[in-house]
C-alpha cells in the first residue's frame, strides 16, 4: 500500500488526535497560569504528566509490533523500520521511570548512584544537556516533520516505500512541530515535561495508523477503525495514568518502623545543616532558591562536611553505607535539600530537608512539606550578614 492511500483516511482521526493532544497542553497551561502548586506537582516524577508519558511510548510501542506483524503478513515485507520504533518507544518508556526503579524501591547500582546526577538507573542523564536537546531536535523535526513530507512528495515517496520506512501522517505534524516550538522556547517551567507528553502521544497515534495501514479494510472503514482507536488509546493513556498515580500514592505501606527510622534520619541531617550555617551563612550559596539532591548539594557546595556529619554517624547504628554514602532514604530514594531565600530583600532565608517518604513520589511544594513526605524545616526566617 502506498503512502499516498495510506493518506487518505486519516483526515478525520488526525483532526482528533490534534483535539486531544492540544487539550491537554491547554490544561497544562491553564494550571500554570492559574493553579501554579498543582501544576508543579502534576508535572513531577511518578505524577500524572509522566505516567501518561510513560504510557503513550509504552502503547506506542506495543502498536508499533501490532503493525509490525501486520506488514510482514500482509505484504511479506521485513518491518524493520516499525520493530526499531518499537524497540525506540519502549526504552523510552523505560527511562521516564528509571527502569521501575521508584515503583519497586530497589537501590539502582553503585556506579548510577555516584555519577547520575538524579542518583537513578537511567542512562540518559549521562548524556549532557546539550546533547539531549539536540537528539530531542533531531526526533520532532526528522520524524515528525520532515518524513510526512517527504512521503507526500512523489519522488521521495517512491524511496521511503523501497526502503520499507513508514512515516506517520501528515496530520499529525501540527503535534511534532508545536512540540518541537515548545523546546525551542521553554515558555515555563518544566517545559519538557510537556514536551515529552507530546511526542509519546505523536507516536501512539502514528502507530495507531501504523495498524490501520495494514489492516487491510477499506478506506472508509480504516477511517472509522483509526478513529476509534484514536479514543481508545487516548482513553487507555488516562485511565492507566490516573490509576498507576492513585496505586503510587496509596498502594504502597506505611510501616511506622520505617516511617520512625526516616524521622531519625531526617533529623540528624538538620543537625548537620545547623552546624554547617553555623560555621558560616556561605555554606548556603550565592543568596539564591536552591533544590537539589543532598548528595548533589554536598557534592557542590557542602566541602565534605555532611560525608562527616551526624547523619553518616548513624552507619554505627545499623545505617547501611551505601545509604550513609549516598544520602538515600530507607526507600532508597535520595534525601532533598530546598532552600528560599527572601524575595525582596535577600537578607533571610527559609530550608528545609525531606524525603519523598513511603509512595516514592515528592508531593511537597516550594514551601512546604506536604502528603507522606518525611521531612523538617532546618531554618525558618533565618536572618543572615548583608
Amino acid at each position: 500500500m502506498t503512502a499516498t492511500h495510506r493518506n487518505q483516511f486519516w483526515f478525520l482521526p488526525g483532526v482528533l488526535a490534534n483535539s486531544l493532544v492540544f487539550a491537554m497542553l491547554a490544561y497544562v497551561a491553564f494550571l500554570h497560569a492559574f493553579y501554579p502548586d498543582l501544576y508543579y506537582l502534576n508535572v513531577q516524577e511518578d505524577e500524572f504528566m509522566e505516567w501518561a508519558t510513560f504510557w503513550s511510548f509504552f502503547l506506542a510501542a506495543a502498536g508499533c509490533v501490532w503493525a509490525a506483524v501486520r506488514q510482514w503478513k500482509n505484504t511479506a515485507t521485513l518491518p524493520w523500520f516499525l520493530a526499531g520504533l518499537s524497540l525506540f518507544c519502549f526504552i523510552v518508556a523505560m527511562e521516564e521511570i528509571s527502569w521501575a526503579q521508584r515503583v519497586l524501591a530497589y537501590r539502582p547500582p553503585t556506579y548510577f548512584l555516584a555519577e547520575n546526577f538524579q542518583q537513578e538507573l537511567n542512562f540518559h542523564n549521562f548524556v549532557t544537556r546539550d546533547l539531549r536537546k539536540l537528539a530531542l531536535y533531531t526526533i520532532l523535526s526528522a520524524y515528525g516533520i520532515l518524513l510526512p513530507v517527504l512521503a507526500r512528495i512523489p519522488i521521495s515517496r517512491r524511496l521511503l516505500n523501497g526502503l520499507g520506512i513508514i512515516a506517520p501522517p501528515l496530520e499529525l505534524l501540527p503535534v511534532f512541530a508545536v512540540a518541537l516550538a515548545l523546546t525551542l522556547n521553554y515558555p515555563w517551567r518544566f517545559t519538557n515535561e510537556t514536551v515529552e507528553f507530546m511526542m509519546g502521544a505523536g507516536f501512539l497515534f502514528a502507530a495507531v495508523a501504523g495498524v490501520a495501514q495494514f489492516s487491510g479494510h477499506k478506506t472508509q472503514d480504516r477511517a472509522r477503525y483509526s478513529s476509534m482507536s484514536v479514543l481508545i488509546s487516548a482513553a487507555l493513556v488516562i485511565g492507566l495514568a490516573l490509576g498507576t498515580v492513585a496505586l503510587a500514592r496509596y498502594g504502597r505501606a506505611h510501616d511506622p518502623d520505617v516511617l520512625n527510622l526516616a524521622a531519625v534520619e531526617i533529623d540528624a541531617l538538620r543537625r548537620d545543616f545547623v552546624a554547617m550555617a553555623e560555621r558560616s551563612d556561605e555554606t548556603f550559596p550565592s543568596r539564591k532558591n536552591l533544590h537539589k539532591r543532598i548528595y548533589s548539594y554536598e557534592s557542590k557546595y557542602g566541602g565534605g562536611y555532611l560525608f562527616d556529619g551526624e547523619f553518616s554517624a548513624l552507619v554505627s547504628r545499623g545505617l547501611p553505607q551505601e545509604r550513609a554514602d549516598y544520602f538515600l532514604d530507607p526507600w532508597n530514594s535520595p534525601y532533598w535539600i530546598r532552600l528560599k531565600w527572601d524575595s525582596k530583600h535577600r537578607t533571610q532565608f527559609t530550608a528545609f530537608v525531606y524525603s519523598f517518604g513511603p509512595n516514592r513520589r515528592r508531593d511537597s511544594t516550594r514551601s512546604g512539606i506536604l502528603g507522606d513526605d518525611v521531612g523538617t524545616f532546618v531554618f525558618r526566617d533565618r536572618k543572615v550578614r548583608r
